[in-house]
């Protein structure tokens, strides 16, 4: 794979994301993880626990519901905690946090760093750099999870799709966080967000079975609900954001100019929280929505909008029809 010039330019590190306070001029720390640039820290091996257990969770979840079904309240824990989680990544870490799509007041600053932690995908300073480093080489040498890492054979791309769904995570080559994530690593309480890391993701974890051991006053209810709120929520969720690395680079509709293979995947659309739109977002990575065509849902555009409503947010980078009409494949089936 080779590099090549994004259309927009390097605009996914232009603008990162602030509040209304002035920039800490701290000085600049190793790392804002438990781990640093380790090659196998602490969050990476709890990281391969929180993926592996969810996952035998999300396997057993079919015979279970077939067999004794599952409460509303275990049902309505998984709804609930899943798109907390799924906006957390999706509003926090990726639109605000690594792309600059708005600017925010500082407790929702936090508020969104937390939430995004609870989604238990890593610490908000080393997903931000990760994927700030991906948009810098997007489908080309040095992207951490290109599908088209081993060429475009069949064989080389089963295997690259595995790589950047979930391989990629345990790398023995960590991004530099110094390098890719100065911004928050300056900032005292993201740095501490991004450090309590593993506190994130025990009380993203234990939340399920307490509501649901206190609504309805037995162990038994506390079990379901962590089984359902919990392991099978966490394992759906990193699938789906997973997905986006993988399904979402390597098929597709593409109406818009980018420089990488990234697609539009509707069935996708609502699971991710507009995330699988992801074509718009590789042509325009600061755009604060990424579903801009008819139809296209995005609920994370949708809760950016209600923030600046209430007066949470502001400088929204809502889409710009000059820049989306030159960024168009006019040849494109999908275009008009």
């Amino acid at each position: 794979m080779s590099t090549s010039p994004d259309v927009l330019g390097d605009s996914s590190q232009a603008q990162p994301a602030t509040d209304d306070s002035s920039t800490p001029t701290a000085p600049a720390v190793p790392s804002a993880t438990l781990g640093g640039e380790n090659k196998r820290s602490l969050e990476q091996i709890t990281l391969l626990l929180f993926i592996v257990v969810p996952f035998i969770a999300l396997l057993g979840a079919v015979p279970l519901v077939w067999g004794w079904g599952v409460s509303w309240l275990d049902l309505g824990l998984l709804v609930a905690m899943y798109f907390i989680g799924c906006h957390g990544i999706t509003v926090g870490f990726h639109r605000y946090f690594t792309h600059g799509s708005f600017k925010a007041r500082r407790p929702l600053r936090i508020a969104l760093a937390v939430a995004g932690s609870m989604a238990v995908e890593g610490p908000v300073v080393r997903w931000v750099a990760d994927h700030r480093k991906h948009h810098k080489f997007s489908d080309a040498e040095g992207d951490p999870h290109s599908p088209w890492r081993f060429g475009e054979t069949l064989p080389a791309l089963l295997k690259g799709l595995w790589w950047a769904h979930i391989g990629w995570l345990f790398d023995e080559e960590q991004t530099s966080q110094q390098k890719y994530a100065p911004d928050l690593i300056r900032d005292p309480a993201i740095r501490r967000v991004s450090k309590q890391f593993l506190l994130w993701a025990f009380v993203s974890l234990a939340l399920p079975p307490l509501i649901g051991g206190l609504v309805t006053m037995s162990w038994w209810g506390a079990f379901t609900a962590f089984f359902w709120g919990s392991l099978v929520r966490v394992a759906l969720l990193h699938h789906v954001t997973w997905s986006i690395n993988s399904i979402c680079h390597a098929v597709g509709k593409r109406p818009f100019k980018s420089r990488d293979r990234s697609g539009n995947v509707w069935w996708l659309a609502v699971l991710s929280c507009g995330e699988s739109w992801h074509n718009l977002h590789h042509a325009d990575p600061t755009s604060a929505r990424h579903g801009v065509l008819r139809g296209q849902i995005d609920s994370s555009a949708r809760l950016i909008r209600w923030f600046e409503m209430i007066g949470w947010v502001h400088s929204v980078r809502w889409p710009d029809a000059g820049r989306l009409e030159a960024r168009r494949k006019i040849d494109h089936p999908n275009a008009a």
